[in-house]
């Protein structure tokens, strides 16, 4: 099974600003490495779409070893960092692939993954008909003129954001639904 997720900023200590439900930066952390593996098997694919950790006063690596699953990195903004201070060569221990933009095709539909909301993508002009769907994170659940523009002119590019996930990886399925069910909850606001 293929799973999505993004900007977890694990050991982020900044992002409970936004994350209010948190009291703690472990408590956070402890939720997100808990609900991944409650969803993740051991050979399912999790694609992490960027942000997967940032300023952490741990090594990356002590959440990597309790992660389950086969890893796919997708490049965010906040990685590098993480990615510098890591030994690279160890890397490869904890990650498939490291990418900064990938594509593959799903049931004969061309999906996307780059961390940033982008304008077009590999058959972004087909996308009316159900033919290319963009995966992105980088915009949390911020409701700014970004999200805007993807709400109303951009309905197959896909939010894979904890933030607008339940704090878990989802499927292809359950991001579509989870994206239907905040674009709602954010115009009934």
């Amino acid at each position: 099974m293929e799973l999505f997720t993004s900007d977890l900023h694990l050991g982020h200590e900044n992002v409970l600003k936004h994350r209010t439900m948190f009291d703690t930066i472990e408590e956070m952390n402890e939720t997100l490495i808990n609900n991944w593996n409650k969803k993740v098997h051991k050979s399912d694919d999790v694609y992490i779409v960027g942000d997967f950790s940032y300023r952490s006063k741990i090594p990356v690596e002590t959440y990597l070893e309790r992660l389950k699953g086969k890893k796919h990195l997708i490049l965010g903004n906040h990685d590098p960092d993480w990615l510098k201070q890591s030994q690279y060569e160890k890397l490869s221990q904890y990650f498939c692939s490291i990418n900064s933009f990938h594509t593959f095709k799903k049931n004969k539909v061309q999906i996307t993954l780059c961390h940033f909301p982008m304008l077009e993508w590999s058959g972004s002009r087909y996308a009316s008909k159900g033919a290319s769907y963009l995966i992105h994170g980088h915009i949390h659940n911020n409701k700014n003129k970004i999200y805007e523009y993807i709400k109303e002119n951009q309905p197959t590019a896909l939010n894979c954001g904890v933030d607008v996930n339940n704090f878990e990886p989802v499927t292809f399925e359950e991001l579509i639904e989870n994206n239907r069910i905040w674009y709602e909850r954010v115009n009934a606001d």
